[in-house]
């Protein structure tokens, strides 16, 4: 079944640790793959064009089912599999309803911090605004709290006990978050949550190659 997929992905990039995350908790292993550069802009060329005529990543493709967000890519993958690997989605109704809250939420956080690495690292130091930079840091900070507290409710996992669709959605954004600044000591169940995941195989197997040749040399989220 894997055979009939193929990802487009690039290394770093939240949105497609996801859904390579994804495919190992659902042991669909053995997809086809090719990682492309976004510095060298290889995710705006024809391949990608061909499938997501956004030209984003991932640009994801099963059989001629084409999904390109990242969030529904995952959900199809539980949807079309879903007595294969571990189960994403709980069965039990309360559980169903916060995996699914957390899940469409954890895209809020990425943006967030969007927000801020791109005000950082792309716009140019004479058109910058101290009280633009500082609001974008806010709304990060308020996020980011946010989480904190959803941890403190139900952990160890984002949205209760087991691990669910929700962590597949809103690791990748938290685990790039801390080596970019975020405080673990300002967030610490987070910084708990986030050590707890890296040892989950599905994430051991796919973590972005690109941190571990290349680390940060900003830490534009330290004040979030």
């Amino acid at each position: 079944m894997a055979k009939d997929m193929f990802l487009l992905w690039g290394s770093g990039s939240p949105p497609c640790w996801r859904v390579m995350i994804a495919l190992e908790e659902k042991n669909l292993q053995g997809y086809q793959h090719k990682e492309l550069s976004f510095v060298k802009g290889e995710h705006k060329a024809k391949e990608v064009l061909d499938i997501n005529p956004r030209g984003q990543l991932p640009a994801f493709r099963h059989g001629t089912n084409v999904i390109n967000d990242s969030v529904a890519a995952c959900m199809y993958l539980e949807n079309q599999f879903k007595s294969q690997g571990n189960p994403l989605i709980p069965s039990d109704q309360a559980e169903q309803a916060l995996v699914y809250q957390r899940t469409l939420e954890a895209p809020n956080a990425q943006q967030k911090m969007i927000d801020v690495l791109t005000y950082t690292f792309r716009v140019p130091e004479e058109e910058k605004h101290e009280a633009t930079e500082k609001r974008n840091k806010e709304a990060a900070t308020t996020e980011f709290q946010l989480w904190e507290g959803y941890l403190e409710k139900t952990g160890p996992y984002i949205a209760g006990k087991n691990f669910s669709m929700a962590d597949v959605v809103f690791f990748p954004t938290l685990a790039l978050a801390f080596p970019l600044g975020l405080s673990q000591k300002k967030y610490p169940k987070l910084a708990v949550y986030n050590e707890f995941l890296k040892d989950r195989p599905s994430i051991k197997a796919t973590w972005p190659t690109l941190w571990m040749q290349d680390p940060p040399l900003k830490d534009p989220l330290k004040d979030v």
